[in-house]
């Protein structure tokens, strides 16, 4: 799909589908628009029976402009490339009112008609409908504006499909190995990035004795992944991603049916490769370091047992009673290292953790855990102006007493069914260092859509790229 910006009225492009938004100085100049007073999202299509060039009218209903998130608008955007491709548009026109911003618009239009059909019959991908070419029609006061948004949103959609293209890949695939190979093409060309890949034999020198406990059930060797951006400025973020990629539970086994989704449980390392893929495009003036656990889970003859206990890179033991409580225990050694290896002012964690944030906060909401309140606003900010969910919840230190263990410094469970979210964020804040504001995102819910969304086609959904990339560019 190609964007580009032109000034051109509404009366004379040529398209084979044209959107105008209801109310709007444009839709006026639509015969029949001026009657459609639909809701935010709502559509109506009009025929233009040659009067204009364009060959179909798009309707569009806003709602209040004065109320409409980034999140509206991505989701009105997504909604109006869905209609494209049902009526089979191969170019697309949208007149952009000038409150609203062209980011937005690209990202939606982009990521709502996002297919992942690699492995799909030559024949299937043939019936396939594209949208082959977007133009924003704007006025020349606002086109240099449009055009910088318009390259912004088509870099930060293309780390989302890059991060969903990975959650999406066959779990026999997308091994370890895979991961470790995919950052090492990443840094390739690029003097200020780095990538450095550790094996088991790495691992077990530098002590990381919770991730080679995870990986002991499977034939496929974990990776420990370093990557580095250097974009100067005087800060240094670490980001860490939980990379399981796939999740069995291990002799803690899963059934079939919750089984069936778990190649998305590296979706954190995802979303840190697919911020990784366009750093050297957006060029924050930020040094960013990327920390990847990658290992599978599974119930192998060597696997871990419940009631067995290692020692993560930080010296602590933890107590391990249930082996699908892995994710924690593998980024235990993440967080050890990013304390002892990385000189960094913050650290965020991304990772498909708990099904209790799921149970508190739905399918669309990621949990945030930090007690650093100018972390937290920052990560809040960034998430509202990139479109993306997130919740602050507590980091009780009152339940710290649920995963302390009788045999060992820690537990990987609590020993309750209640507040696994929080005490799964408590187990982590064992392991990151004291001394750097830390933050942890359970990405649980939102990571994975179980169907189809306007904005997030069944499948992963590349959660945290845009948040993390906004959070990343608003860095000094």
């Amino acid at each position: 799909m190609k964007f580009q910006a032109k000034v051109t009225d509404v009366t004379k492009i040529e398209a084979d589908l044209l959107a105008v938004f209801a109310g709007s100085e444009e839709a006026r100049k639509v015969d029949g628009a001026e009657e459609f007073d639909g809701e935010q999202g709502d559509i109506l299509f009009l025929h233009s029976h040659g009067n204009i060039p364009a060959k179909r009218v798009a309707i569009v209903g806003l709602g209040k402009i004065s109320e409409l998130t980034v999140s509206d608008l991505q989701t009105i955007a997504a909604k109006i490339g869905k209609k494209a491709k049902e009526v089979a548009a191969k170019t697309v026109a949208i007149a952009l009112p000038k409150e609203l911003q062209a980011q937005a618009i690209v990202e939606g239009l982009t990521l709502g008609t996002y297919t992942f059909s690699k492995h799909k019959s030559e024949e299937t991908r043939n019936k396939e409908k594209h949208i082959e070419e977007v133009s924003i029609l704007t006025t020349p006061p606002k086109l240099n504006a449009v055009v910088a948004g318009i390259s912004r949103g088509e870099t930060v959609s293309q780390a989302v499909m890059f991060a969903r293209d990975l959650v999406n890949e066959p779990p026999s695939f997308t091994t370890p190995t895979h991961l470790a190979d995919v950052a090492g093409k990443l840094v390739k060309g690029h003097a200020n990035m780095s990538c450095e890949v550790f094996g088991p034999k790495e691992m077990k020198t530098l002590g990381m004795e919770a991730i080679l406990g995870i990986a002991r059930g499977s034939d496929e060797e974990p990776r420990f992944i370093h990557l580095s951006y250097k974009g100067g400025g005087g800060k240094t973020v670490c980001l860490v991603g939980k990379g399981i990629t796939f999740d069995t539970g291990g002799l803690s086994l899963k059934d079939s049916k919750n089984m069936e989704t778990m190649k998305l449980d590296m979706a954190g390392a995802a979303a840190i490769l697919g911020v990784f893929s366009v750093l050297p495009i957006l060029k924050p003036n930020i040094n960013v370091v990327g920390l990847i656990a990658a290992t599978e889970n599974m119930p192998g003859p060597k696997a871990i047992k419940p009631g067995d206990v290692v020692a993560a890179m930080n010296g602590k033991t933890i107590e391990i009673l249930n082996t699908d409580a892995e994710g924690r225990v593998v980024l235990a050694d993440a967080l050890s290292y990013a304390g002892a290896k990385v000189k960094s002012d913050a650290i965020v964690d991304l990772a498909t953790l708990t099904g209790a944030c799921m149970v508190a906060l739905g399918e669309e909401i990621a949990g945030m855990f930090t007690d650093d309140v100018t972390l937290a606003e920052e990560l809040e900010r960034a998430a509202t102006d990139s479109g993306e969910h997130i919740w602050s919840m507590p980091l009780a230190r009152q339940y710290k007493e649920l995963v302390k263990s009788d045999v060992a410094d820690v537990k990987n469970i609590s020993g309750t069914k209640y507040g696994g979210a929080i005490n799964g964020a408590l187990f982590l804040a064992e392991f990151a260092p004291l001394s750097v504001p830390w933050a942890h995102l359970d990405i649980a819910g939102p990571a994975f859509a179980e169907k189809d969304a306007p904005l997030t086609p069944k499948g992963g959904t590349g959660f945290g790229v845009r948040m993390l990339l906004q959070w990343l560019l608003q860095e000094k």
